[in-house]
C-alpha cells in the first residue's frame, strides 16, 4: 500500500448514515463538503491537515477487528469517528457533541 495513496471513503455504516442524515442542513452540507475534500487528498495530507485534526482516540476501545479508532473534524461543531482499512477511510459515527467522540458521555 503506497503511503501517498488517495483516500477512498466508506460511508455505509448505518449509524453513521442515520446521524449524517439527521444533521441540520448547514451541518450536513458542511460534512458533505468535508467528504469531498477527503476524496481529493492523500493519506499524508489528511494526517497533516490542521483543519481536519485527525487524531487517535485512546480513551475508547475500538470494536473487535479494528486496530485503532480516530476522530476527525467534519464541520465546525461535528467530529466523526473512523478507521483506516488500507486505502479506505471507514466512517463509524458522527457526534455534534465533541466530548461524545471520545467516550466521555
Amino acid at each position: 500500500m503506497p503511503n501517498d495513496s488517495a483516500i477512498q471513503l466508506d460511508l455505509n455504516n448505518p449509524i453513521f448514515q442515520d446521524t449524517l442524515f439527521s444533521l441540520q442542513k448547514e451541518e450536513r452540507l458542511a460534512a458533505l463538503d468535508t467528504m469531498k475534500k477527503l476524496k481529493r487528498i492523500t493519506w499524508p495530507q489528511l494526517y497533516a491537515d490542521r483543519g481536519l485534526n485527525w487524531e487517535k482516540i485512546s480513551s475508547v476501545k475500538p470494536p473487535k477487528g479494528i486496530p485503532a479508532l480516530y476522530s476527525l473534524r467534519i464541520s465546525k461543531s461535528c467530529r466523526a469517528t473512523a478507521f483506516r482499512d488500507g486505502d479506505i477511510l471507514r466512517f463509524l459515527t458522527i457526534f455534534s457533541d465533541h466530548d461524545a467522540t471520545y467516550g466521555k458521555k
